[in-house]
């Protein structure tokens, strides 16, 4: 695995994290997705949010299976605030945003749409579904965490 610099990506490119990665991330400190914990952490990725998705953050992190208590889902909450950029809502974009099966997820495509985002990264089979729709619509790239360190290495100046 090559080593990627910070600020080798000027700016870092934006990116969605649906819930399940964020908890991946912060909760269960994933050991399947070292490379994108390291991006993240080191700000390669900025990652973008906005109130749907803080919201439904903030509702799964106090599901009892997660034996989280209030002290421990505000840290999760506030780590994941400090990384992100709040992007303020706008009104959906129907026929435009490709429609996902699971419509709990449909806000991480809007979010994604509406920020510019460069990537989506899911493993929700559902979203990964839609790779293409959002490639061609939005320049948007659907991936799945252990592919983001390829994604970033192909972002790099060549001969950087």
């Amino acid at each position: 695995m090559s080593t990627i610099h910070p600020g080798a990506i000027h700016p870092p490119p934006r990116v969605v994290l649906d819930t399940n990665i964020v908890l991946d991330w912060l909760v269960f400190e994933d050991g399947g997705m070292p490379q994108l914990m390291d991006a993240i952490n080191r700000r390669l990725l900025a990652i973008v949010t906005n109130a749907a998705c803080v919201e439904e953050l903030a509702r799964v992190l106090a599901y009892p299976i997660f034996k989280l208590d209030g002290a421990a889902q505000a840290r999760a909450l506030e780590r994941y605030l400090a990384f992100a950029e709040f992007v303020p809502e706008r009104a959906s974009l129907p026929g435009i945003v490709p429609r996902c099966r699971d419509r709990d997820d449909q806000k991480f495509l809007e979010l994604a749409a509406h920020a510019g985002a460069a990537a989506l990264i899911s493993k929700d089979n559902a979203v990964l579904g839609l790779k293409r729709s959002m490639k061609a619509r939005f320049d948007c790239e659907v991936l799945r965490p252990s592919h983001t360190a390829a994604w970033l290495q192909n972002r790099l100046p060549t001969g950087g």
